[in-house]
């Protein structure tokens, strides 16, 4: 198509001076077959504003932005040296805690049967299963106070939770790698969000734990006002062994495949399924309860069932320990968090 025609320009009545009307009119040239008629006629109509207008536009919009100062950038690039998690940012991005929680409870107990009563039977069965295996043994597992059903399930409930929300939030990181890749958000809500299913199972749990104290004729004294303290510990021991293993699993796979076996170990090595009074001997109880979760357990036995508390100054030490262990787990996170789109 090649202009033919003629162009014409001339100030429209009614119109501002400074405007100017500019028609164009184009025809196509008959093609090889020498057409007689031509087929096409496009006429367009172009306003041209001249540039004095143009500035007092970009003028006014200069003055409309002072008037209306815009946000300030915000630019997400690699963090350099070694810095703690982002708590502010971590509070403006708090919904995807909910919303990855809740997806993944949603997939957890999908097309199940029995649906949330699988947090009650897994540790029901665990206990009754350990409780026949001691009695074949002619063992003790408990110091005889109480039935060795509530005492094996004041350990259990916890340890469940804990178990739980470890081996979940260290696969948050490898499970999520397709959504690193494509948008920004904090990559320790993955972690975090693992604590809400297993948040769900605890209480069902306890719930079904309390019954049974009840059936029992048991009931908590004073020490059971410790238990929010004692929750919150709880959650606190397991995000730190989160940090550091989903963080490590981010980059080495292998993590993934020796955290159950870890998990089955510390079962074993926890008072879970057994008391400390009735396994451990008394000169080497201080150094046992330097473990985290043994100090803990048996902490909540005390609260729920009047057990003896664990010495302060192993308990002390031990909460100096993982207080270190949760702020160098926040700086390696930070650090970490860079090459989880690569590796993913």
């Amino acid at each position: 198509m090649s202009p033919t025609g003629t162009k014409s320009a001339q100030n429209e009545a009614g119109n501002l001076p400074c405007h100017r009307s500019l028609t164009i009119t184009y025809q196509e040239a008959p093609d090889t077959r020498q057409r007689s008629v031509v087929e096409h006629t496009k006429s367009m109509e172009v306003t041209v504003v001249p540039p004095t207008e143009v500035q007092t536009h970009v003028a006014d919009v200069a003055v409309d932005t002072k008037s209306h100062p815009l946000p300030p950038m915000r630019y997400y690039q690699a963090r350099s040296g070694w810095q703690i998690l982002d708590l502010g940012e971590l509070w403006r991005f708090r919904e995807l805690i909910w919303a990855f929680g809740f997806r993944d409870l949603k997939v957890r107990y999908r097309q199940t049967v029995v649906g949330l009563a699988w947090a009650l039977i897994q540790p029901l069965m665990t206990v009754v299963v350990f409780g026949i295996l001691i009695s074949w043994l002619h063992g003790t597992a408990s110091d005889g106070h109480v039935p060795y059903v509530v005492t094996s399930l004041c350990g259990m409930v916890p340890w469940q939770f804990f178990a739980a929300a470890t081996s979940q939030a260290t696969l948050s990181i490898a499970l999520n790698s397709n959504l690193i890749k494509k948008v920004y958000f904090p990559r320790v809500i993955l972690p975090l969000s693992a604590f809400v299913p297993a948040s769900v199972d605890f209480l069902v749990a306890f719930g079904m734990l309390a019954a049974v104290m009840a059936f029992y004729g048991i009931f908590p004294g004073w020490g059971v006002m410790f238990l929010p303290l004692l929750m919150i510990t709880t959650v606190a021991v397991s995000f730190t062994f989160a940090l550091w293993l989903s963080a490590l699993n981010g980059i080495y796979r292998d993590v993934q495949f020796a955290v159950p076996f870890a998990l089955q170990l510390g079962m074993m090595i926890c008072p879970v399924v057994y008391e400390t009074s009735a396994v451990v001997p008394d000169q080497w109880q201080g150094l046992y309860y330097l473990n985290p979760m043994a100090g803990l357990l048996q902490c909540y036995r005390a609260a729920l069932l009047g057990s003896s508390m664990p010495a302060i100054g192993s308990l002390a030490l031990s909460a100096f320990a993982m207080f270190v262990l949760l702020i160098t787990g926040m700086a390696y996170f930070r650090r970490m968090e860079r090459f989880f789109a690569d590796v993913a």
